[in-house]
């Protein structure tokens, strides 16, 4: 019989834990909810939540070492997934009120407020999947998955010539695009909920899970 693989699901005080947590168990993860940086290093996979401001999450995540954590992680091809303001931090940098506050540097670029006149983008919305996506596999053009957001990547910056260039999934909202996903390598990364996007999200966290 196979173990399950495990998940660490980084406390660093920024996130919606428990539903994280029931979502994962839900496809079959051992979840671990944890601030210790040897179990997030070591597990199968790494899961960093995120909600609330850009400054106050790095605050959070550079006291419980979460960029040494990720960055640790990711030197060694092991899995890291990141969720809502969990993948805003892996962008260079956030702008908030005025506020200029340096994020993890996994991706160049800036979160900043989007230029919808209708904010936060509160709901459900489709998103544009480019083609070979593994995040996306098994789910359709029309799926619709879970936002709460006022901030965003607005572009993407990163320019590859490596043989598998990452994959960027964008959505719409008050006709301003932003990044929806990422997937690159060992780091995934969603703008939306995946726990709170009912079967299309438990979908999206299996096909995480087949990386581990």
């Amino acid at each position: 019989m196979t173990s399950k693989k495990t998940v660490a699901l980084l406390d660093y005080g920024a996130g919606n834990l428990r539903s994280a947590q029931r979502a994962l168990e839900r496809v079959g993860a051992d979840v671990a909810v944890t601030s210790d940086p040897h179990v997030a290093v070591n597990a199968d996979g790494l899961l960093v939540p995120g909600v609330g401001a850009f400054a106050s999450c790095m605050a959070g995540l550079r006291a419980a070492q979460g960029p040494r954590i990720i960055g640790q992680r990711l030197a060694g091809g092991r899995p890291v997934m990141g969720i809502c303001v969990g993948m805003q931090v892996l962008f260079e940098e956030g702008n908030e009120h005025g506020v200029e506050t340096a994020g993890c540097g996994e991706w160049p670029g800036r979160i900043e407020r989007l230029h919808a006149d209708i904010l936060p983008h509160m709901g459900w919305n489709t998103v544009d999947v480019p083609m070979g996506s593994e995040m996306f596999a098994g789910l359709s053009e029309q799926e619709r998955f879970y936002f709460v957001h006022s901030y965003g990547a607005r572009s993407w910056d990163l320019v590859t010539d490596i043989t598998i260039p990452p994959l960027v999934t964008w959505a719409e909202h008050g006709g301003d695009r932003f990044v929806a996903a990422v997937e690159n390598g060992a780091l995934w990364a969603t703008q939306f909920h995946p726990e709170k996007s009912g079967d299309a999200g438990a979908t999206l966290l299996e096909n995480w899970m087949k990386t581990l």
